[in-house]
């Protein structure tokens, strides 16, 4: 069993991906520690290839058995050449630098989702009424660009669910809400919009005791349904 630390949706914020792998790495020398990335880590912010330099890098050290990375929409798209690395924009024309190329590559052999323990780990989410034949049941187009954000128990699945994709300002209809949503249920979400917070959440989930933490500079804490932990600020 594990610890593995998640984060999603860095989307070219390169100094905040480093402020958020700041509260990881000093773990992932630990045996069983792990770093899952859960997709769109291109466009928004303007250092895109300098995140898959890093991520690439992480990999290179660690090893891919450790630091984990999973395709999102973005990368997807960069993928089959209908945008490029810093930007969204269809764009052609625009010569693919060699070191472009290679990222490209890497993007094309990223898996769609990771499970370990009871907790699956996907870009955007999972077809729900597949229930324990998720696998199967789950396209791609669902495993990266699933909408809108589900809540509340997966029927016949005893898993949880951790996903990135739709911001949790949407999701919990609190604009001013960046921290990871918990439904109570069966979902966790961690995109929380870094274009507009200047942070990327982190959490951890410790598989041998099923238990899911938010993780920051103050340490780590348990994360409680969204209704209970911010019932008094709403």
């Amino acid at each position: 069993m594990s610890k593995i630390y998640s984060m999603s949706d860095i989307h070219g914020f390169l100094k905040e991906f480093e402020e958020a792998l700041d509260l990881v790495l000093i773990h992932l020398n630990e045996e069983n520690s792990k770093l899952v990335l859960l997709g769109d880590y291109v466009h928004g912010g303007t250092r895109g290839s300098k995140v898959l330099d890093k991520i690439m890098s992480l990999q290179q050290k660690y090893g891919r058995e450790k630091v984990i990375a999973i395709l999102g929409n973005h990368d997807e798209w960069v993928m089959e050449g209908t945008s490029t690395i810093d930007s969204m924009d269809n764009n052609y024309q625009v010569k693919t630098s060699e070191s472009d190329e290679l990222q490209i590559r890497w993007l094309k052999t990223l898996p769609r989702y990771y499970e370990e323990g009871n907790t699956i780990f996907v870009h955007a989410g999972i077809d729900e009424e597949s229930a324990d034949l998720w696998e199967w049941g789950t396209s791609d187009e669902i495993f990266t660009m699933k909408y809108p954000a589900e809540k509340g128990k997966i029927p016949n699945l005893e898993m949880k669910v951790v996903a990135g994709h739709v911001s949790t300002a949407e999701i919990s209809g609190d604009q001013d809400f960046h921290d990871i949503y918990f439904d109570g249920e069966s979902h966790y979400y961690i995109d929380g919009s870094v274009y507009y917070s200047g942070e990327i959440p982190v959490l951890m989930v410790d598989t041998d005791k099923d238990l899911y933490y938010r993780v920051n500079k103050n340490g780590k804490s348990r994360i409680l349904p969204y209704k209970d932990e911010y019932k008094f600020e709403r």
